[in-house]
């Protein structure tokens, strides 16, 4: 079955660090764009990185999370991995993992959900003190 699993999630307090994976089965993801999504309770999805699948693997980032977050892919293993850094209570939420071929280049795509045709079930993560 093709799926992506994510993993890494949990409680941490404000200022802390997580590093979040996404594991893909059955899904060849080397020339695939990769994107991480996150859900708020009682808000809609938002795209928070994405890494492109070209040699430069471009990356882009939600301004909320630039600076702090780091997205990173390994096409060998199958995965994707969302470093979050300096982590505020606003991070709390859903964090999914994403993924589809021919994206189209550019942020506004790589934010789109549309854009992807396989989806994780999804990893909590909360930031409280």
């Amino acid at each position: 079955q093709k799926r992506l699993v994510e993993s890494g999630g949990g409680l941490v307090q404000p200022g802390g660090s997580l590093t979040l994976s996404c594991a893909s089965s059955r899904l060849d993801l080397q020339d695939w764009t990769i994107a991480w999504f996150r859900q708020a309770p009682g808000k809609e999805r938002e795209g928070v990185a994405c890494v492109g699948s070209s040699d430069r693997r471009p990356t882009f980032y939600t301004d909320s999370v630039r600076g702090r977050f780091i997205v990173s892919r390994n096409n060998p293993a199958g995965m994707s991995y969302l470093q979050m850094n300096g982590l505020k209570p606003e991070d709390t939420g859903i964090y999914f993992c994403a993924t589809a071929p021919a994206v189209p280049p550019g942020q506004n795509s790589c934010f789109r959900r549309q854009s992807y045709q396989y989806w994780g079930q999804g990893t909590q993560v909360l930031v409280s003190s």
